[in-house]
């Protein structure tokens, strides 16, 4: 829309807002009558008709008397000195009777100051008119916003099963991202993968609480940044005067809660890392940690498929676990396959995973920048040429113990260690290991692991040793396994969506230039 049509808009809703005021009507209503949600009121309703029709004799179409809804006016029709209007609340539409007989001039009068996408609570009589809608015959009516903004409209149909949907024009995919409320108000479908994603959550919660974990909470702002390799983000603390990293992840602090005596700890949380942007990465991401004493990886492999599926069965009550992703189906009823990494390495690259003149000549041939570190290099080989195979869900274990060092060795090969990535649709979607916690070990790791950075110019690499962690493994930490589940990714997968950000309300973007809206003019 023209940016002078839109100031025009705005000019008129705003001297209706003032004409509002004038009449002694608050624009921006302080209460809320009592009301109830659309759908329900709908659905008493047709249960009642359903009765009624049982009944022998019966002539009228049945009635509820006494109902009020509350909600945004999307459609507004006049027929004559009859109105009908469109209510939308989160659970559906309405359509509403107005007339001057039930309600009288002056609710008429503040009936003519509403325009689309304003608040209003009615109350009034349910019955069916006789084109068939199901209608509110408004008795009483209560304006209770004012929307200076033209919304977008949206076009309600039904799908082959009778549910009702909402699309419109608004389809722009940065606009849609940019302003989430827009997108809201006129896509069911994205309201209803946000309700989705509460519903992963609490399944999550709900899982987890079963099997005796504990949720806690852990700073999120830390004075060295650990537990992953990431690039932080950098604030600073003034009455400190010292710099502090959003945290990366919540690992180190979560171990410590197994020192001090707690046995099985998870936390659902925001992380932040100073990386680009792209269909499964987004700075700022919601992960789930857990992580349990006495358990292994191989515990947190049974977790992890457990949990994932237990959430699938929330999405999907039927019991198909059949989930549609871009162009492949996945299938989250079956067991999740394991493979070695050394093996897959062989299998596609065709190189050994200790072979270091064979692994830096594989990575010419893909067109990898070539480095020192070999078992980063053969991280970036295995990642060019084995993931995208991993449609079905796959563990990936036992990977090289140099670029896992916060993980246990195994016995038998110390130079692999007893870690796991879960991968589907060549995506990871969980890490897990089995803990180190060994001090002096820990220590030694920590230390290689920041020259090395050093010497590569590694700028996710940690820049300094966490020593209050390893003083905290010196007071003991039982034998553990630990896990970190990517949510939004779990959410893609099981809302179909695209990208990260149809599953973020709102994802990372530029600012716009210049005014945001005509508030500013």
């Amino acid at each position: 829309m023209p940016e002078e049509t839109v100031d025009q808009y705005r000019a008129q809703r705003m001297a209706k807002r003032d004409a509002l005021a004038k009449m002694g009507v608050n624009p921006y209503a302080v209460r809320t009558p009592a009301r109830q949600n659309i759908a329900p009121l709908k659905a008493e309703f047709e249960q009642l008709e359903a009765a009624s029709e049982k009944v022998e004799g019966k002539q009228d179409g049945p009635k509820i008397g006494g109902r009020a809804v509350a909600g945004r006016v999307l459609a507004n029709r006049k027929m004559g000195k009859a109105v009908f209007l469109d209510l939308f609340d989160e659970s559906g539409k309405i359509q509403v009777y107005l007339n001057a007989k039930s309600l009288g001039e002056q609710a008429m009068a503040v009936y003519e100051q509403i325009d689309l996408g304003d608040f209003i609570w009615v109350q009034g009589d349910v019955q069916r008119t006789r084109t068939g809608e199901v209608t509110l015959f408004a008795a009483e009516l209560k304006f209770l916003t004012k929307s200076l903004a033209v919304p977008p409209l949206p076009r309600v149909y039904k799908d082959e099963q009778g549910v009702e949907h909402s699309a419109d024009a608004f389809t722009d995919t940065e606009l849609r991202y940019r302003k989430r409320y827009l997108d809201l108000m006129v896509h069911s479908d994205v309201r209803r993968r946000f309700e989705q994603r509460s519903l992963v959550l609490a399944a999550i919660r709900e899982y987890l609480g079963r099997k005796g974990y504990l949720e806690v909470e852990t700073p999120m702002l830390h004075p060295i940044p650990g537990g992953a390799r990431a690039r932080p983000f950098i604030t600073h603390h003034n009455a400190l005067h010292m710099n502090m990293y959003l945290r990366i992840a919540p690992e180190l602090y979560l171990k410590r809660l197994l020192v001090g005596g707690f046995e099985r700890v998870f936390e659902i949380n925001r992380n932040f890392r100073n990386e680009g942007i792209d269909p499964t990465h987004n700075p700022e991401f919601t992960m789930m940690e857990l992580y349990e004493a006495y358990g292994d990886y191989h515990s947190m492999m049974e977790i992890t498929e457990g949990l994932i599926r237990h959430a699938a069965k929330t999405i999907r009550p039927d019991g198909n676990l059949l989930f549609k992703w871009g162009e492949v189906e996945i299938d989250l009823g079956k067991p999740f396959a394991r493979r070695r990494y050394s093996d897959l390495l062989r299998e596609y690259a065709q190189v050994d995973l200790h072979d270091m003149a064979g692994m830096k000549a594989r990575a010419r041939e893909l067109g990898l920048e070539v480095h020192d570190d070999h078992y980063k290099l053969a991280d970036q080989v295995l990642e060019a040429t084995a993931l995208k195979h991993f449609i079905q869900p796959t563990f990936l274990i036992d990977y090289p113990t140099a670029i896992c060092p916060l993980t246990k060795a195994r016995e038998d090969d110390p130079q692999l260690c007893e870690r796991f990535e879960l991968f589907i649709n060549g995506v990871e979607f969980a890490n897990a290991f089995s803990e180190l916690n060994e001090p002096t070990e820990q220590l030694k790791r920590f230390r290689e692991q920041v020259e090395l950075g050093e010497k590569t110019k590694d700028v996710e690499a940690p820049k300094e040793v966490d020593y209050d962690y390893v003083e905290a493994l010196e007071a003991g930490m039982p034998p553990a396994g630990g896990l970190g589940i990517g949510i939004d990714r779990l959410c893609m997968l099981l809302t179909g969506s695209p990208s990260i950000r149809e599953v973020l309300l709102f994802p990372l973007q530029r600012p716009e230039s210049g005014p945001a809206s005509g508030a500013s003019r």
